[in-house]
Protein backbone atom coordinates (compact mmCIF):
# COMPACT_ATOMS: atom_id res chain seq x y z
CA UNK A 1 0.00 0.00 0.00
CA UNK A 2 0.87 3.40 -0.76
CA UNK A 3 0.63 6.31 2.04
CA UNK A 4 -2.73 7.32 0.59
CA UNK A 5 -3.68 3.63 0.13
CA UNK A 6 -2.81 3.13 4.14
CA UNK A 7 -4.67 6.28 5.21
CA UNK A 8 -7.64 5.15 3.87
CA UNK A 9 -7.25 1.87 4.48
CA UNK A 10 -6.64 3.23 8.43
CA UNK A 11 -9.45 5.61 8.13
CA UNK A 12 -11.78 2.60 7.44
CA UNK A 13 -11.22 0.36 10.13
CA UNK A 14 -10.30 2.69 13.33
CA UNK A 15 -13.31 2.96 14.42
CA UNK A 16 -13.40 -0.79 14.73
CA UNK A 17 -10.10 -1.33 15.88
CA UNK A 18 -10.52 1.13 18.59
CA UNK A 19 -14.18 -0.59 19.62
CA UNK A 20 -11.82 -4.07 19.83
CA UNK A 21 -8.94 -2.79 21.64
CA UNK A 22 -8.80 -3.51 25.39
CA UNK A 23 -7.53 -0.28 26.94
CA UNK A 24 -5.36 -1.72 29.96
CA UNK A 25 -3.18 -4.34 29.98
CA UNK A 26 0.62 -5.47 30.56
CA UNK A 27 1.40 -3.61 27.41
CA UNK A 28 -0.34 -0.09 28.67
CA UNK A 29 1.76 -0.76 32.03
CA UNK A 30 4.86 -0.51 30.11
CA UNK A 31 4.73 2.88 29.65
CA UNK A 32 4.73 3.09 33.43
CA UNK A 33 8.09 2.22 33.13
CA UNK A 34 8.75 4.67 29.91
CA UNK A 35 7.60 7.39 32.54
CA UNK A 36 9.92 6.44 35.39
CA UNK A 37 13.16 6.95 33.11
CA UNK A 38 12.01 10.09 31.81
CA UNK A 39 12.70 13.79 32.96
CA UNK A 40 9.89 15.43 35.17
CA UNK A 41 7.24 16.75 32.95
CA UNK A 42 8.85 15.17 30.13
CA UNK A 43 7.90 16.07 26.02
CA UNK A 44 6.49 12.73 24.83
CA UNK A 45 5.50 11.59 21.19
CA UNK A 46 2.98 8.92 20.60
CA UNK A 47 3.36 7.20 17.09
CA UNK A 48 -0.29 5.71 15.97
CA UNK A 49 -2.18 6.69 18.90
CA UNK A 50 -5.75 5.73 17.04
CA UNK A 51 -8.47 6.80 19.37
CA UNK A 52 -5.67 7.61 22.39
CA UNK A 53 -7.24 5.02 25.06
CA UNK A 54 -4.34 2.44 24.65
CA UNK A 55 -0.89 4.80 25.05
CA UNK A 56 -1.74 8.43 24.43
CA UNK A 57 -4.46 8.40 27.41
CA UNK A 58 -1.21 7.13 29.72
CA UNK A 59 1.11 9.82 29.27
CA UNK A 60 1.35 13.38 30.82
CA UNK A 61 -1.39 15.92 29.37
CA UNK A 62 -0.10 18.02 26.70
CA UNK A 63 2.09 15.11 24.80
CA UNK A 64 1.90 14.82 21.25
CA UNK A 65 -0.12 12.40 19.03
CA UNK A 66 0.73 11.58 15.38
CA UNK A 67 -1.73 9.41 13.00
CA UNK A 68 -1.80 8.90 9.19
CA UNK A 69 -5.27 8.37 9.91
CA UNK A 70 -7.81 11.22 10.15
CA UNK A 71 -10.84 9.20 11.66
CA UNK A 72 -8.38 8.15 14.28
CA UNK A 73 -7.07 11.57 15.15
CA UNK A 74 -11.07 12.09 15.61
CA UNK A 75 -11.66 9.70 18.59
CA UNK A 76 -8.53 10.90 19.81
CA UNK A 77 -9.56 14.38 20.24
CA UNK A 78 -12.46 13.40 22.08
CA UNK A 79 -10.72 10.57 24.23
CA UNK A 80 -7.61 12.59 24.89
CA UNK A 81 -8.40 16.79 24.16
CA UNK A 82 -5.44 17.75 26.30
CA UNK A 83 -2.96 16.07 23.64
CA UNK A 84 -1.90 17.90 20.87
CA UNK A 85 -2.87 15.58 17.99
CA UNK A 86 -1.13 16.06 14.27
CA UNK A 87 -1.78 14.10 11.04
CA UNK A 88 1.13 12.94 9.96
CA UNK A 89 4.15 10.49 8.30
CA UNK A 90 6.27 8.50 10.42
CA UNK A 91 8.98 8.13 7.96
CA UNK A 92 8.73 12.05 7.72
CA UNK A 93 7.87 13.42 11.46
CA UNK A 94 6.15 16.90 11.77
CA UNK A 95 8.51 17.47 14.55
CA UNK A 96 11.63 19.70 15.41
CA UNK A 97 14.79 17.91 16.14
CA UNK A 98 15.89 16.83 19.65
CA UNK A 99 12.51 18.15 21.01
CA UNK A 100 11.04 14.96 22.55
CA UNK A 101 12.47 12.87 26.20
CA UNK A 102 10.29 9.99 24.92
CA UNK A 103 8.52 7.84 22.26
CA UNK A 104 6.05 5.51 22.12
CA UNK A 105 5.00 3.24 19.25
CA UNK A 106 2.93 0.82 19.85
CA UNK A 107 1.85 -1.70 16.93
CA UNK A 108 2.47 0.93 14.89
CA UNK A 109 5.88 0.54 12.49
CA UNK A 110 5.32 -2.48 10.84
CA UNK A 111 2.24 -0.74 8.70
CA UNK A 112 4.76 0.74 6.87
CA UNK A 113 7.10 -1.17 3.90
CA UNK A 114 10.17 -2.65 5.74
CA UNK A 115 12.50 -1.35 3.58
CA UNK A 116 11.27 2.03 4.83
CA UNK A 117 11.73 0.73 8.81
CA UNK A 118 15.34 2.26 8.82
CA UNK A 119 14.34 5.69 7.65
CA UNK A 120 11.60 5.70 10.97
CA UNK A 121 14.20 4.88 13.09
CA UNK A 122 16.18 7.42 12.24
CA UNK A 123 13.26 10.17 12.26
CA UNK A 124 12.75 8.56 15.97
CA UNK A 125 16.56 9.13 16.42
CA UNK A 126 16.20 12.86 15.10
CA UNK A 127 13.50 14.09 17.12
CA UNK A 128 14.81 12.81 20.36
CA UNK A 129 16.89 14.51 22.85
CA UNK A 130 19.62 12.69 23.77
CA UNK A 131 19.37 10.11 26.41
CA UNK A 132 15.90 10.17 25.33
CA UNK A 133 13.58 6.91 25.38
CA UNK A 134 12.29 4.67 22.87
CA UNK A 135 9.12 1.92 23.58
CA UNK A 136 7.84 0.14 20.90
CA UNK A 137 6.33 -3.30 19.86
CA UNK A 138 9.23 -5.60 18.12
CA UNK A 139 7.83 -7.20 14.94
CA UNK A 140 8.86 -11.02 15.81
CA UNK A 141 8.81 -12.20 12.46
CA UNK A 142 9.89 -11.21 8.74
CA UNK A 143 6.85 -10.61 6.63
CA UNK A 144 4.86 -8.63 4.20
CA UNK A 145 1.38 -8.68 3.35
CA UNK A 146 -2.13 -7.17 3.11
CA UNK A 147 -4.28 -8.72 5.67
CA UNK A 148 -8.10 -8.79 3.97
CA UNK A 149 -10.83 -9.04 6.35
CA UNK A 150 -8.70 -7.51 8.83
CA UNK A 151 -11.04 -5.60 11.60
CA UNK A 152 -13.89 -5.19 8.36
CA UNK A 153 -11.30 -3.78 6.10
CA UNK A 154 -7.90 -4.48 4.52
CA UNK A 155 -4.41 -3.72 6.22
CA UNK A 156 -0.78 -3.47 5.14
CA UNK A 157 1.68 -5.16 7.96
CA UNK A 158 5.56 -5.26 6.98
CA UNK A 159 8.67 -6.64 8.98
CA UNK A 160 12.11 -7.72 8.26
CA UNK A 161 12.06 -9.98 11.29
CA UNK A 162 13.39 -9.50 15.15
CA UNK A 163 16.65 -9.18 14.63
CA UNK A 164 17.16 -6.87 11.44
CA UNK A 165 14.53 -4.45 13.66
CA UNK A 166 17.45 -4.69 16.33
CA UNK A 167 20.16 -4.21 14.16
CA UNK A 168 18.46 -1.01 12.74
CA UNK A 169 17.72 0.03 15.89
CA UNK A 170 21.10 0.31 16.83
CA UNK A 171 22.20 1.52 13.44
CA UNK A 172 20.16 4.58 13.97
CA UNK A 173 21.53 5.57 16.94
CA UNK A 174 19.83 4.15 19.74
CA UNK A 175 21.47 1.95 22.72
CA UNK A 176 20.42 0.15 25.96
CA UNK A 177 18.35 -2.03 23.45
CA UNK A 178 16.54 -4.16 25.84
CA UNK A 179 13.08 -6.31 25.35
CA UNK A 180 10.41 -7.55 27.39
CA UNK A 181 7.19 -9.43 26.60
CA UNK A 182 3.09 -8.25 27.76
CA UNK A 183 -0.21 -8.90 25.83
CA UNK A 184 -1.20 -6.79 23.39
CA UNK A 185 -4.51 -4.65 23.14
CA UNK A 186 -6.05 -7.34 20.90
CA UNK A 187 -5.42 -10.17 23.35
CA UNK A 188 -2.04 -11.87 22.32
CA UNK A 189 1.44 -11.83 23.73
CA UNK A 190 4.04 -9.45 21.73
CA UNK A 191 7.70 -8.29 22.43
CA UNK A 192 8.25 -4.64 23.38
CA UNK A 193 11.58 -2.83 23.18
CA UNK A 194 13.58 -0.25 25.15
CA UNK A 195 15.98 1.88 23.90
CA UNK A 196 18.11 5.02 24.46
CA UNK A 197 19.08 7.50 21.81
CA UNK A 198 22.97 8.12 21.88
Amino acid sequence: MDRQQLQTAWDSVAETYARNRDPSGSDADLIDDLLASLPADPDVLDIGPCDGARTLANLPAGSVGIDISAEALEMARERVPESVLLQGDMATLPVADESMDGITAYHAVFHVPREEHPTVYEEFARVLRPGGRLLMTLPGGRFETTRRGWMGGSMFFSAPGREQTLTQLREAGFTDVQTTMADDPLGSSTEFVFATRE
